[in-house]
């Protein structure tokens, strides 16, 4: 039996009770099902005040020929029909009683006296020092009803554009901040009793539990709406217990694969035409490197998603799934649970996929298995912790040996960062002679640069953009692995550190990240600061 046949058994059994009520009350019975929802309400004859103190409606008004009638409830004090009786028979006037359900009488005040939307104040981040506005926000968030607060922290973390949501516990209070253009800004601070409500939706929806004293992981979903448009946001959720309770972080992604395009990730045409050539190959592997909130994943999922044709077959191992894409086998790898990218990604190669992507090559057995798969006729992409691609090399060296396979598998390497852009209302300014030489002495030899005639940008913030700055943009550096580069893996080369290999490539026309940071400065997409903060 399904929800809807179970609510309408229900309220055939609210009816028949009611029926029976009615002849003991002596009352006419009126089943409202047919017209509670389409017949014309009757104003100007109860406030609304009085009907939902009375239990009871006005159904008809009437006049020297009509009588007024009202439908009453079971809850309806015993003394108020007869005096209402008196009192309009006093005044010359006829007036009848109905007993109708309580769901009844509920559908219909709901009618007379609609209950009012509440709409709070939007969430602004504050500027450092700006105490007023994480007051103000405090004072929004501890108002908002309690079954509603989780739900608009979430759309509001979504509506400034947040990457996660942070809710820690103090002694007195909770904190709230949230990581906007890859910076955390403190948001509000609520009440303790706060704390009760946000853990308590975050233990029914997301699957953790509210007394555990380990760390959690957990998954949830929640629809966004907005300008007449919606999608649907996924949340992944990391509990831990600390002194004062259990502090959570919710990182949130935006469920659009519209939005996983390469073309939307900023890259200029020499990085896009180098990443579209690499991935054209049937084999081969291709590693992602950078720290955590870097958009490593970002990028794997828009290189799945241009790969993403008929003709291909494509599985995923991921830990968790982070966005579904239609076409493609997503399958959860749960490494907290003793689950291994490598045991799974052996397990899918009997399943002859054309593309693999392993979420993180975390130990030795998973990059020797990625290696054999891409050496056996499949692309496969992953992501590596390391600082830039050189020191990549370096690990991959360090976790598995010099490798010859490994020298012959590995054609691209890609380490990025996100970099907060500049919004339009930017302002140019030439440096002093100290920042002129450090663009000079960095920037020597690449090709395109005026380093005679140097010009920055600084941020001017707005009402739109409060720090100066609008959405982020990606910094990437391309390692195409030469014959130079794969000497160091087959052992070739007996000196292999990072200095030496990013050496090598840089001498086959690499840019490194700092060069590719400096000259989005220089163009005027972000500052220097922003520059020196991520890279």
């Amino acid at each position: 039996m399904n929800e809807s046949e179970i609510q309408r058994k229900r309220r055939e059994n609210e009816e028949q009770a009611t029926r029976n009520r009615a002849r003991i009350l002596g009352l006419p019975y009126l089943d409202t099902r047919s017209f509670e929802n389409t017949v014309p309400l009757v104003p100007d004859v109860m406030t609304t005040a009085e009907m939902r103190q009375n239990f009871m409606v006005p159904l008809q008004k009437g006049d020297e020929d009509t009588p007024y009638r009202f439908m009453v409830t079971s809850q309806t004090p015993n003394s108020l029909l007869p005096e209402m009786r008196k009192r309009y028979s006093d005044e010359g006037l006829h007036i009848g009683f109905f007993l109708i359900s309580n769901s009844a009488f509920q559908t219909f005040i709901t009618r007379y006296d609609p209950p009012q939307e509440v709409h709070y104040d939007d969430i602004k981040i504050a500027k450092a020092g700006d105490s007023e506005t994480i007051a103000a926000v405090s004072r929004t968030l501890n108002s908002v009803s309690s079954d509603k607060i989780f739900d608009f922290l979430v759309d509001q973390a979504d509506k400034l554009g947040a990457s996660d949501i942070h809710i820690e516990n103090l002694r007195d209070e909770i904190r709230i901040r949230m990581r906007v253009d890859g910076l955390l800004h403190p948001v509000a601070n609520l009440d303790r009793d706060r704390y009760r409500v946000i853990m308590g939706e975050l233990s029914s929806r997301a699957d953790v539990s509210t007394a555990a004293n380990t760390p959690q992981s957990g998954h949830m979903q929640q629809d966004i709406y907005r300008d007449g448009s919606s999608h649907l946001l996924n949340i992944r959720v990391e509990t831990v217990p600390t002194m004062y309770g259990q502090d959570a972080v919710l990182r949130l992604f935006n469920f659009d694969e519209t939005l996983l395009n390469l073309n939307l990730l900023g890259l200029s045409e020499g990085e896009m035409s180098t990443v579209q050539e690499i991935i054209s190959h049937p084999r081969g592997l291709v590693l992602m490197v950078g720290p955590t909130g870097s958009g490593k994943s970002t990028t794997l999922y828009s290189i799945i998603n241009a790969l993403n044709t008929t003709d291909r077959k494509i599985i995923t191992l991921e830990d968790p799934i982070e966005y579904g894409i239609t076409g493609i086998s997503q399958i959860p790898i749960n490494t907290t649970a003793g689950g291994s990218f490598a045991e799974g990604l052996r397990s899918v190669l009997r399943l002859d996929p054309d593309v693999v992507m392993v979420g993180e090559i975390r130990d030795g057995d998973t990059a020797r298995t990625a290696i054999q798969a891409s050496i056996t006729g499949h692309l496969v992409l992953s992501s590596f912790h390391a600082n830039s691609t050189a020191a990549a090399f370096a690990r991959m060296i360090d976790l598995i040996g010099t490798n010859p396979i490994f020298a012959s598998s590995i054609r691209l390497l890609i380490a990025q960062r996100l970099v907060r852009k500049l919004s339009a209302s930017k302002e140019p300014y030439e440096p002093d002679a100290a920042t002129v030489n450090y663009l000079q002495a960095a920037l020597a030899g690449v090709e395109g640069v005026d380093l005679d005639h140097i010009t920055l940008y600084k941020p001017v913030p707005t009402d739109d953009a409060p720090f100066g700055y609008q959405g982020r943009t990606v910094i990437m550096e391309q390692m195409v692995v030469s014959e130079d580069i794969q000497a160091y893996l087959r052992g070739d080369v007996s000196d292999v550190n990072t200095k030496a290999i990013e050496k090598s490539a840089r001498a086959q026309g690499m840019l490194t990240l700092e060069q590719k940071g400096l000259l989005a400065a220089l163009r005027g997409d972000t500052t220097l600061e922003e520059v020196s903060r991520v890279i």
